[in-house]
């Protein structure tokens, strides 16, 4: 497939076009730390935006796994319906245990996505703007909602194809039951497997929705996030600022429109990489149907071919299956991921904001 033929080459570029954005925004800009105090400055905000994103993404756990399970199950058999009916399921066949499967890998592959996609985004943003108030003359220039949208993109596809392999384990982790043939131990052994039955691209499929996926996701994002905030400060409509300074529920109320936006738009492509991400798997059907009998098909040419089969045969709509789920659990997962990374930095004396 052309996606797995350009994957080793992102592979191999990520961490080299990381350092690059780093060293060329450490040039442009007034002034340059001792190498010892920035490592520190950038450590401690990395493990606060770990930490934040690991607390965020187990307190909506459930929610998580049952928008995969609703992905990717056999729409000839028919498990879970809605998402109350769906959360007691889990609970009544998997118990509490049941209710965060595969969540240990999700929060395995957050700190390190959370790590390399603030960083790149700070340095792209850095490296952006120097250019652009280069091109412009405007050493007092901002980023513009567009350039911020391409930081934003930047940072996801680089985040994205570091952790890639991570993100398809836990796809498979959170998928299984107690009545799969075949069981995954955990994380180690079932990157293990893949590798084994199923040879070193197969830890790479469905990257390219993925990919596509992030540059609506993440650049609305965080193009959405800083320019409502922009807007808000400038603005001060109907005296939501004072001081130039936005409050707590505004700022979360700024993440959830801009992380509804995003996942809306991007969701589509979630889909179609958690479906490809089973291709492959010799007990994927067992899995999604969880009575070992019902077959479906799970053979796909490519993101195009997913997308021509699952429209074909399930409609549209089939495109939008867990979106309910998943955006029950975004505004709650932003306000928590804002307030521990508040708390954490507060404890670890972060100077440098990575949301901000």
């Amino acid at each position: 497939m052309a996606s797995e033929d350009v994957v080793g080459k992102t592979s191999e570029t990520a961490v080299s076009t990381i350092f690059n954005l780093a060293e060329e925004a450490k040039i442009a800009s007034e002034g340059v730390k001792a190498p010892s105090h920035a490592f520190l400055s950038i450590s401690k905000s990395l493990v606060a935006g770990g930490v934040a994103g690991g607390v965020s993404r187990s307190a909506v756990a459930p929610l998580e796994r049952l928008k995969i399970l609703l992905q990717v199950q056999n729409p000839h058999s028919i498990k879970y319906s809605g998402t109350i009916q769906g959360l007691k399921y889990i609970w009544r066949t998997e118990g509490f245990r049941g209710m965060f499967k595969g969540n240990g890998t999700n929060c395995a592959r957050i700190i390190p996505n959370s790590a390399v996609k603030f960083f790149s985004y700070e340095e792209a943003s850095k490296r952006i703007l120097w250019l652009y108030r280069q091109q412009t003359g405007n050493e007092d220039a901002e980023l513009t909602p567009l350039l911020r949208l391409g930081a934003g993109a930047c940072a996801g596809i680089i985040a994205m194809s570091a952790t890639y392999p991570m993100d398809l384990v836990r796809g498979r982790l959170t998928v299984q039951t107690e009545k799969s043939p075949q069981q995954y131990r955990g994380i180690a052994h079932a990157l293990s497997t893949v590798l084994r039955e199923e040879g070193p691209r197969a830890l790479y499929k469905g990257w390219l929705p993925s990919v596509i996926g992030v540059i609506p996701y993440v650049g609305l994002n965080f193009a959405m996030y800083e320019s409502l905030k922009d807007w808000l400060i400038k603005s001060r409509p109907f005296g939501l600022v004072e001081d130039s300074e936005l409050s707590v529920m505004t700022k979360l109320a700024c993440g959830a429109a801009a992380g509804t936006v995003g996942q809306t738009v991007a969701y589509p492509l979630d889909v179609i990489r958690r479906r490809m991400q089973m291709v492959g798997w010799k007990d994927a059907a067992s899995v999604v149907t969880g009575d070992g009998k019902s077959k479906v098909s799970l053979e796909y040419t490519g993101m195009v071919d997913a997308f021509r089969k699952t429209v074909r045969l399930e409609g549209f709509g089939a495109l939008y299956k867990g979106l309910v789920p998943n955006s029950v659990k975004v505004v709650p997962s932003i306000a928590i991921a804002f307030v521990t990374y508040e708390v954490v930095k507060d404890i670890l004396g972060v100077e440098m904001r990575i949301s901000d």
